[in-house]
């Protein structure tokens, strides 16, 4: 980063800030500002007698003080609120405040409550940090991104979105910012790449959420969305763009609408180095999710059927990604029944979308089967015909899992592997303590919400939580680590791969992924997979030395950087 007054290196482990400017400059400044922290000696150079309290405070201190007025807080808003305010005041001091709470801090910092920050925006609005790119302005990109005066080798990282398919609750419009700014600071917390190596984006392509368009306070574009060529040479100008300023950043996508976010990413995917974590991201952990199951059930991936019920952008990205491995790994492709609003996709049903056509069931297979209708078949009568082993919830449809459908897969599987993963908890397919009864303990679970543990007689069931946090921090990290010049279907493989490497399958009631706790271990053990995997490939533009050295050096630990005050 080079700011005016103010130039920091952050090419590793140690960082260092050279400072000129003086006084108050340099408290209004988040990079530079360590507010009580300042020592005496730094007070005099950087003229800031006086403009502090005279008692020194340590980093430990100022976490006690900080952590308590974040628990004072009345709501998750609240806090997240004030979470974003420290940030704009003390990027190390938040960052050290929520590694250390992590746990405690990633639902308000991510989701759930970055939903309702989302939401909230335009009324909520305290300044942020991001770029704003609006299509009614597309000659404005370069200037925009030059103006967030980040230098081309100075990073890694682009997280874009163009707010239409933010988590659960749709179009957003302009606050979808928040969440691109969310994903960096997981970044951060997860994988140590550091706060000033990326840049949060969001497209402004106007919105057809009519409450925000009849607001008086909302601060994005005031016209519907805009689709089509026009939209698509926008995104074509900034990906061009990004990669004339930024050479070795990644983009990352979030949350577009699902009419494009395939499109995007297959248009861009073998030319530049991009990532989408709807669609791979979340794929990666349930893929992860998978593996680790079928260790414990001893019944390899390739035997099993999977049903997706919601087959969007994460559904068909997940059975995507299982085919993908089964592929890599030399198997045929396994047996999907996906779901859409019509029931299970059949090769003539109406309505079905380009990217879900190759899950579609042929006419022969389903005129076989004991159904109502045969035009629009439903998920327990697809259960009693076709005998899935794996069901997968990417809904929205909260208890569509009931206790018929999942006794139904139990009558003819002993360990049936279920994951409702839609959030928020309201919307999840079903509850794990429901699927654990009517299992007599025996589903092997993972959702997308999370959930306390659930005791059956002598067994403690740790319920895995798929958060794309256990994947995409790490990927991240392990692409800049080697400056890949693509983010390949093998380096996702690998990421999935090392991360169900990570639980124990012995204990009974074991997890199926590891802890939100563990992010920081998570993150380094997915990087190294990932960064050897483009090295294998020939994608790495920056030689790994000693891999996991390589990747201690470059994860940021949020401490005060050493001053040079010029």
């Amino acid at each position: 980063m080079q700011q005016s007054g103010f130039k920091l290196d952050t090419g590793s482990r140690k960082t260092i800030l050279e400072i000129s400017s003086r006084g108050r400059l340099v408290l209004t400044n988040p990079v530079s500002n360590r507010g009580t922290a300042f020592t005496d000696a730094e007070r005099e150079q950087l003229n800031l007698a006086g403009l502090l309290t005279n008692r020194v405070s340590s980093i430990e201190e100022q976490l006690q003080r900080t952590y308590g007025q974040f628990s004072r807080c009345p709501s998750p808003l609240s806090k997240f609120i004030y979470l974003s305010q420290l940030r704009d005041r003390n990027e190390v001091l938040y960052y050290r405040l929520v590694s250390e709470h992590l746990e405690e801090m990633l639902p308000i910092v991510y989701t759930p409550t970055i939903g309702e920050a989302i939401e909230r925006f335009s009324h909520e609005y305290v300044g942020t940090r991001g770029v704003f790119l609006s299509i009614d302005h597309p000659e404005r990109i370069e200037e925009s991104l030059r103006n967030f005066e980040l230098t081309p080798e100075n990073v890694d990282l682009v997280v874009v979105t163009d707010s239409e398919g933010i988590l659960g609750i749709g179009d957003q419009g302009i606050g979808g910012i928040q969440i691109a700014i969310g994903k960096l600071g997981l970044y951060t917390a997860a994988a140590g790449i550091h706060p000033q190596r990326a840049i949060p984006v969001v497209l402004d392509v106007g919105t057809d959420n009519l409450g925000l368009l009849h607001s008086d306070r909302y601060l994005g574009e005031r016209h519907a969305r805009v689709r089509g060529e026009q939209y698509d040479e926008f995104i074509d100008r900034f990906v061009r763009v990004v990669t004339e300023l930024f050479p070795n950043a990644m983009i990352h996508w979030e949350d577009f609408g699902v009419a494009n976010a395939h499109r995007i990413l297959q248009r861009y995917a073998k030319e530049i180095c991009t990532f989408n974590d709807d669609i791979q991201g979340t794929a990666a952990v349930v893929l992860a999710a998978a593996i680790a199951a079928v260790r414990r059930t001893g019944i390899p991936l390739r035997r099993h059927r999977f049903v997706i019920y919601g087959a969007g952008t994460a559904g068909i990205g997940i059975a995507d990604m299982i085919q993908g491995a089964l592929s890599a790994a030399g198997r045929d492709p396994g047996q999907f029944y996906a779901f859409n609003h019509n029931g299970l996709i059949i090769e003539d049903s109406p309505g079905t979308r380009e990217f879900q056509k190759p899950y579609a069931r042929p006419r022969s297979e389903i005129d076989g089967w004991d159904v109502a209708d045969p035009h629009r078949v439903n998920l327990l009568e697809t259960i009693r015909n076709a005998q899935p082993t794996i069901l997968i919830g990417t809904s929205a449809r909260g208890g569509a899992f009931s206790e018929e459908v999942v006794r139904e897969m139990h009558s003819y599987c002993e360990r049936p592997v279920i994951m409702p993963l839609s959030n928020p908890t309201d919307r999840c397919e079903a509850r794990p303590s429901d699927l654990l009864d009517w299992t007599d303990g025996k589903a092997l679970i993972a959702t997308g919400s999370p959930f306390e543990p659930v005791r059956r007689g002598s067994v403690h069931h740790t319920i895995a939580q798929a958060n794309n946090a256990l994947i995409f921090p790490g990927l991240g990290l392990g692409v800049s680590v080697v400056q890949a010049r693509l983010v390949s279907e093998e380096m996702i493989y690998a990421a999935a791969q090392a991360l169900a490497g990570l639980v124990n399958e012995h204990q009974p009631g074991a997890s199926l992924l590891p802890t939100m706790r563990d992010l920081r271990m998570v993150a380094a053990t997915v990087a190294k997979a990932v960064a050897e995997t483009a090295e294998s490939q020939g994608l790495a533009r920056r030689p790994l030395t000693n891999p996991i050295q390589d990747i201690y050096e470059r994860m940021w630990k949020p401490e005060y950087p050493e001053l040079r005050i010029v």
